[in-house]
């Protein structure tokens, strides 16, 4: 399909959309095409019941269904097929298909916006939602979508040259537009690479191969963000075309952003994470972007912050790096990342009883992402953890679990795996548990007042839960109820 250079041009092209989902990719792609004039067809394997949100949300929309299978010709009749993220491996369907795009790819065709796009295992989503504060922060209008859950095809009206777009983009999302020619960045992040989703890829260079696409269509006008602490990071920056900017938890001997100790706080001042003081001090982050290595470096990070942890501060360093490059003075930065109030179900505090705090922290996914949140609190934690195996190790991180106070597993394939790492160690556990609420019975009987109870699954949520968010919103409700919390 020769791709119309206006949206009044797919006025009258059949368009399948395969996936309609709950994540809202699908959806908006239904709405974005109906209002267009196409003539859409949108196909699912799950049935009505499963995908009732979506589908009452499309009530008034010119849209043909069909759903609990796919019919082939769907798909060779299609000038257009718009393909879901979830939607992954070879397929005979795709392969009948003329031609086929995603939500992002069809954004990117028509956005009028500079684009900050940014990638990795951990840390995407609080990297691109401190970026999108940072402008909303210093007076500038922003736009923010992607894997956060946001289809961007949602605000393309709204696009326009002074309104920055932010999109956090998954390995599969930018495996989907390779060989198309719309992702060239202005400035392009790529956060901490870790061994992720190993139930599809063959190999973390396979995965990894799917993160480089961020840059791989950048030139000297763009911008590339790499950390400068990874060997990963590293071997990006020795292939990007951009301009280079590295982030460090130390001072780096080039251009780019680094941590920096202060003289310790006074007595009081540090964050207790089950507490209730109003930041976490920690290191400042400074940057140099020009070229000249004798320039007085800026603070684009202050020691008081919002959120707790390390590996939080360094995502918002970077996230402070790319507005410095995108023309926010120092000061603003400054002041907006030191009111980043973080995002929901990652370290997310939500409720306190009877002197205890609790945290979903429901989007951790790897044991990597757990072993950093447990080291984000000086509490006691009890630990609710465990979930569908994607094929991932624990053995590195076995260790990381002693730090928990206590451990309550919740059942699956992933927690299979953990519990004979646990007992060499000899870390009992309660459970595993086959509902959420009896896992936070159950936690609440552990917990004591001054400790904080932590969701913190490190593996996928595939059977008990649609997704992790679902997960995440799931464990609130159950520990409001429990607390007899609004």
């Amino acid at each position: 399909m020769l791709f119309p250079k206006t949206i009044e041009g797919l006025a009258g092209a059949r368009v399948t959309i395969m996936g309609l989902g709950l994540h809202g990719g699908g959806l908006a792609s239904a709405k974005f095409f109906a209002k267009a004039g196409a003539r859409v067809t949108v196909t699912d394997l799950r049935d009505e019941k499963i995908l009732a949100p979506s589908i009452q949300a499309l009530d008034g929309h010119d849209v043909r269904f069909v759903l609990g299978k796919h019919e082939l010709e769907d798909f060779r009749s299609a000038d257009l097929v718009i393909k879901n993220p979830a939607v992954r491996g070879p397929s005979p369907y795709l392969a009948a298909a003329r031609h086929v795009e995603t939500d992002i790819s069809v954004f990117l065709r028509y956005s009028k916006s500079p684009l900050v796009a940014v990638t990795g295992s951990k840390g995407k989503s609080s990297t691109v939602s401190a970026i999108h504060h940072g402008f909303i922060a210093s007076g500038i209008q922003s736009l923010l979508g992607g894997n956060i859950t946001i289809s961007p095809l949602e605000f393309l009206g709204e696009t326009a040259p002074d309104r920055p777009v932010t999109l956090e983009l998954s390995s599969w999302q930018l495996a989907d537009m390779r060989g198309l020619g719309v992702l060239k960045p202005r400035a392009a992040l790529i956060t901490a690479i870790m061994p992720d989703h190993m139930n599809y890829y063959a190999s973390m260079a396979e995965y990894v191969a799917d993160k480089r696409l961020i840059y791989a269509d950048q030139d000297s006008q763009c911008a590339s963000f790499f950390d400068a602490d990874s060997s990963w990071g590293l071997s990006f920056a020795s292939e990007t075309r951009a301009e280079l900017f590295y982030y460090s938890a130390r001072e780096p001997q080039r251009k780019g952003a680094w941590l920096e100790e202060k003289a310790a706080p006074g007595p009081g001042a540090a964050l207790d994470p089950a507490g209730s003081s109003p930041g976490c001090l920690g290191p400042e982050g400074y940057c140099r972007i020009g070229d000249a290595s004798d320039s007085l470096p800026e603070l684009i990070l202050p020691a008081d912050l919002l959120v707790p942890g390390a590996h939080m501060r360094k995502n918002l360093l970077a996230s402070a790096l790319v507005l410095r490059y995108m023309g926010l003075s120092p000061e603003k930065i400054a002041a907006a990342m030191a009111s980043f109030p973080g995002v929901e179900h990652r370290l997310e505090f939500f409720a306190r009883a009877r002197g205890v705090s609790w945290y979903n922290d429901s989007a951790a996914t790897i044991p990597q992402a757990v072993e950093a949140a447990l080291d984000s609190f000086s509490a006691p934690v009890v630990l609710i953890t465990g979930g569908t195996d994607k094929n991932l190790e624990f053995e590195p991180t076995k260790k990381a679990y002693a730090k928990a106070k206590a451990i309550v597993l919740l059942e699956g394939t992933g927690t299979e795996k953990l519990m004979p790492l646990l007992a060499e160690q000899g870390i009992s556990w309660k459970g595993p548990y086959g509902s959420l609420d009896a896992a936070v019975n159950a936690a609440d009987r552990l917990a004591r007042p001054g400790q904080a109870v932590l969701l913190s699954p490190g593996c996928a949520s595939f059977g008990m839960f649609l997704h992790e968010f679902d997960r995440g919103k799931k464990f609130k409700e159950a520990v409001r109820a429990r607390l007899g919390l609004s």
